[in-house]
C-alpha cells in the first residue's frame, strides 16, 4: 500500500520525478502529476483506467499561474475567479500550447482550478509546474474523500498519499465554460448554479455527454458503486425489494436497517454533500443486493448531489 503522510518535500520530489501523488483538496482527493509531463499524464490515465477522451483539470497555485496557461480570458471568468477562487470552481478557458494535448483530450480549452486546501496549495506553490489531478480512484467509481479511500483502491499503484484529512466539501468542483458570450455549467459541483448566476447572470446547464465530453464528469455513467443503486421513494422501494439484502441511503430520515446511512441528520444540504461519497463507499462494502436511495431538494448543492446519484444509478448492472 502507499505511504500516507504530510511530507511536502517527499511529495514534491516524487512529482518532480514524473511520479504520481494523491493530493487532498476541499472537494475530493486527486491523483496528481506534472501537467507539463506527457508521460506523467499518461500514467494517470493508465492507473485510473480512464479513457483518453475524458479531459483533465489543471490545478494551479494562484491566479497568475492560471493566466500563464491560458489566453483570451473573458471578463466574466475573471469575475468568477475573483469571487470563488480558491474554491470548488473550475473554469474552462482557451489554453496556451504549453498545455499538452493529452491533458485536454485535444480540446482547445483547459479546465483550470485553484483548490482551497492549504497543504496542496503549499505543494503546488513549491513546484515549477502545475498539477493535473482527477479524482484518485478507478475511473467511473465513487470519488475518494479521505486518504484511506485512496489507499483502498490505488494504494498498490502509487507511492505517496498526501494526508489533508477528510474533504470538507465532498463533491467535485463546478465546471463553467464560456462560448460565444454564453456562460454554461458543464458539471454541477461545490459551487451552486444560484451562486454562479449572482456573478455571471443567467447560465445554461449542459451536463450529459455519451462521448467526447467538453469537461470531466459529463459521462452518463459515473461515480458508481459496484452494487446496483435505485432512486425513488425509499419506503415504496423497500416493499418492492423485500426479501433482498437492501442498503438504504436516505436524505434526513433514519432507518433501523443496519445497512442504512443518512446523508444529512442535521437537515443541512452541505452535510449531505460532504457525506455522499463516503456513505456510498460504506454501503458498497456491505453484503447487499441493492442500494436504494432518494433525491434531495433540487436546489443549491442539491442539484449536484442529485446529478451524482443519477449517474451512479445509470451503471449497467
Amino acid at each position: 500500500m502507499a505511504e500516507i503522510g504530510t511530507d511536502l518535500l517527499k511529495a514534491k520530489q516524487l512529482l518532480s520525478e514524473g511520479k504520481l501523488v494523491a493530493i487532498p483538496t476541499e472537494t475530493v482527493y486527486g491523483l496528481a502529476g506534472n501537467a507539463f509531463n506527457p508521460d506523467a499524464v499518461a500514467s494517470i490515465f493508465s492507473v485510473k483506467k480512464r479513457p483518453s477522451f475524458d479531459p483533465l483539470i489543471v490545478h494551479v497555485a494562484g491566479y497568475g499561474q492560471a493566466l500563464s496557461l491560458t489566453k483570451n480570458v473573458p471578463e466574466v471568468a475573471e469575475s468568477l475567479a475573483a469571487k470563488f477562487w480558491p474554491g470548488p470552481l473550475t473554469l474552462l478557458l482557451k489554453r496556451k500550447p504549453i498545455i499538452p494535448d493529452l491533458v485536454t483530450s485535444g480540446l482547445e480549452t483547459v479546465g483550470i482550478r485553484l483548490p482551497n486546501q492549504s497543504l496542496t496549495r503549499k505543494l503546488i506553490s513549491s513546484l515549477d509546474f502545475p498539477l493535473v489531478a482527477p479524482s484518485a480512484n478507478p475511473f467511473g467509481y465513487i470519488s475518494p474523500t479521505s486518504p484511506q479511500h485512496v489507499n483502498d483502491q490505488l494504494g498498490d499503484k502509487i507511492d505517496y498519499i498526501l494526508d489533508g484529512g477528510e474533504c470538507h466539501v465532498g463533491i467535485e468542483s463546478t465546471i463553467v465554460g464560456f462560448e460565444n458570450g454564453k456562460v454554461s455549467v458543464h458539471r454541477l459541483g461545490g459551487i451552486s448554479v444560484e451562486e454562479i448566476e449572482k456573478v455571471a447572470g443567467n447560465v445554461t446547464i449542459e451536463l450529459n455527454s455519451s462521448s467526447n465530453p467538453k469537461a470531466p464528469g459529463m459521462l452518463a455513467n459515473h461515480y458508481s458503486p459496484t452494487t446496483a443503486i435505485v432512486i425513488g421513494n425509499i419506503d415504496q422501494l423497500l416493499k418492492e425489494h423485500s426479501g433482498k439484502a437492501v442498503g438504504i441511503l436516505s436524505y434526513t430520515k433514519e432507518y433501523e436497517n443496519p445497512f442504512s446511512k443518512t446523508l444529512a441528520p442535521d437537515g443541512e444540504i452541505k452535510t449531505a454533500a460532504k457525506n455522499l461519497f463516503a456513505h456510498l463507499r460504506w454501503l458498497d462494502r456491505q453484503p447487499l443486493d441493492i442500494i436504494i436511495t432518494e433525491t434531495v431538494p433540487n436546489n443549491g448543492l442539491g442539484m449536484a448531489i442529485n446529478d451524482r446519484l443519477k449517474r451512479a444509478a445509470a451503471k449497467k448492472n
